[in-house]
This record gives C-alpha cells, sequence and structure tokens, in this order.
C-alpha cells in the first residue's frame, strides 16, 4: 500500500518508526544512566505531511469521537497546541494500523464518506451522473441518517471518555513492592 508521503508502508516496522519518519515523536535529552528528559518533537523529516497531519488533527478535534475526547484531555492537561499535536501522533500511528492491516477507520461516517469521495470525483473530471436513481451520497442529504452516524460518533466519544475516567496510572513495580513489603522498611 502506497500514500504519497509515507511510501510503501512495509518500510515501517512500527508505527513508533512512522511516527519518527514525520518527526512527530519528543526529543529524548539523556546521558548515560541519568533520568531521560522528554522535550519537544523532533521536527526531523517530512514537515508537509507533519504540518498536514497537524492540520487534521484539528479537523478531528472538532467533530465528535474518539479523537475529540483525545484532544479534550490532553488540552485539560496541557493546552491547545499540544494536544494538537498528540492528535496528530495518534493519527500517524491510526494510519499505520490502517495501511498495515488494510482496514478502514472503525468510526468512519458512511455518508460523509461517500459525499466526499463523489465531490473530489467530480472536481476530478468525472461525468455527472443524471437520472431519477439516487446516489451514494443521498444519505448524507438526508438530515436523521447524518444524525443517527453522529450519534453514533457522540457514543464512542462518550465510551472513550468513561473508559479514560476509570483509568489510573500504576506505581511501578520497585514502589510498589517496597511499599507491600515491611522487610524493606527496616
Amino acid at each position: 500500500m502506497r500514500v504519497a508521503a509515507v511510501g510503501d508502508i512495509g518500510r515501517f516496522s512500527s508505527p513508533q518508526k512512522l511516527v519518527s519518519y514525520f518527526g512527530l515523536n519528543p526529543r529524548v535529552r539523556q546521558s548515560g544512566l541519568g533520568a531521560a528528559h522528554h522535550g519537544r518533537i523532533s521536527k526531523v523529516g517530512r514537515s508537509h505531511a507533519r504540518a498536514m497531519l497537524v492540520e487534521a488533527a484539528w479537523a478531528a478535534a472538532k467533530t465528535p469521537g474518539p479523537l475529540h475526547a483525545f484532544f479534550v484531555r490532553i488540552r485539560a492537561r496541557r493546552g491547545h497546541q499540544v494536544a494538537a499535536v498528540a492528535v496528530a501522533r495518534k493519527l500517524t500511528v491510526l494510519v499505520w494500523h490502517m495501511l498495515t492491516k488494510e482496514a478502514d477507520y472503525l468510526w468512519a461516517r458512511p455518508s460523509l464518506f461517500a459525499h466526499k469521495m463523489r465531490s473530489m470525483e467530480l472536481q476530478a473530471g468525472k461525468p455527472q451522473k443524471k437520472g431519477n436513481s439516487r446516489g451514494p451520497t443521498y444519505a448524507y442529504n438526508v438530515k436523521e441518517l447524518r444524525n443517527q452516524e453522529m450519534r453514533v460518533a457522540e457514543q464512542a466519544q462518550k465510551g472513550y471518555e468513561h473508559f479514560v475516567e476509570a483509568w489510573r496510572p500504576r506505581l511501578p513495580k520497585e514502589k510498589a513492592r517496597g511499599r507491600l513489603s515491611p522487610a524493606r522498611l527496616e
């Protein structure tokens, strides 16, 4: 599978490799066995593709769904710019998984997709289809179907928020063991 900025997806053995290729990975400053300090994104790699991913992240942040909930969660802790870059990184990981597994995005809205595809076909010069039969974008023009798809996306967003709400970070294994073992306290 090929995409213009990615080329052959088989070149990237993991999603982290694709993230690094676009320069969306954080810089790490570490000397020897000292603690690692994570900084801003590296910006090494395809700058135009990185910019397009960030633009796509802003669009994803405005529509209901799991990516919007992720954006809101990160924005509350780190600010909107960092949240947009985090969503761009998540989009990159999603792209890697979709291309390697040859699967569609789970939360895609079918009528919106059909409408966008038909608009692109018309812009590319494909002839208009005249007649009485309804085309694939008909569902996009029916407000109830469009609203039903939005409700499904909002339900996915609420499911993600509920999942994250119950999540608690774990202590590192050494600290957890040290707390449980009274022998270490002496």
